[in-house]
């Protein structure tokens, strides 16, 4: 009965990164039943994957949810879908810089999350925090991560699947603008996670959750 929550290191020469913050503040804190485990990533195409592995095999989590950074949003966006494609404007941590380039070659093109999505979103909504669904987590890191987490849990031999998903932030108001406070971020995913924990059924063409 685990939640294992991501957040990346530090990158772009910047001091800290919002997602690890946030999520670092909610380990050990018990939601719906189930423990939160917080884990940082690096921001790196290779390591990330090889580390997030490495956490889902440890943990065996009913819930995954990854948090990244994404400047120029003022909401926590909750994402859609992750696509094959690994195509950098940068270089990551470890100084690799793919262009066009599968995260997994024998993988389909996309992934759709399986968080209720549109749930979260209300909840957050109704919390009063600055929410949005997204349709693109980008082609860097969050996105990798993301499509190899979705393909991960796509080919679990579990019984139940665990469900997973990607909720980018924004920055932190003294890294620029637009930014969301800290203790937001962290209400925010408290939120998300409940909601994510509660809502056993999701209808995608209705856009709505409910629980059974």
């Amino acid at each position: 009965m685990k939640v294992l929550l991501t957040g990346f290191d530090a990158f772009g020469g910047a001091a800290v990164n919002p997602s690890w913050l946030a999520v670092q503040a909610l380990d050990g804190r018990s939601v719906a039943g189930h423990k939160i485990i917080a884990a940082q990533l690096p921001t790196a195409f290779e390591t990330s994957i090889i580390e997030l592995r490495r956490l889902l095999q440890a943990y065996k989590p009913a819930l995954v949810i990854c948090v990244g950074l994404a400047s120029g949003r003022d909401s926590m966006s909750i994402e859609r879908v992750a696509i094959n494609i690994q195509d950098a404007s940068i270089a990551d941590n470890a100084g690799h810089q793919p262009l066009d380039v599968s995260v997994i070659s024998s993988g389909p093109a996309a992934y759709f999350s399986t968080l209720p999505i549109k749930a979260m979103l209300y909840a957050l909504q109704k919390a009063g925090i600055p929410a949005e669904i997204s349709q693109t987590a980008g082609t860097f890191v969050c996105n990798h991560v993301f499509y190899a987490l979705m393909h991960a849990l796509a080919s679990s031999r579990r019984a139940k699947k665990p469900r997973g998903g990607f909720i980018h932030v924004p920055f932190l108001p003294a890294q620029g603008a637009p930014n969301m406070g800290l203790e937001t971020m962290v209400a925010g995913l408290h939120c998300a996670v409940e909601s994510a924990l509660t809502t056993e059924q999701y209808d995608l063409a209705y856009g709505a959750g409910r629980i059974n």
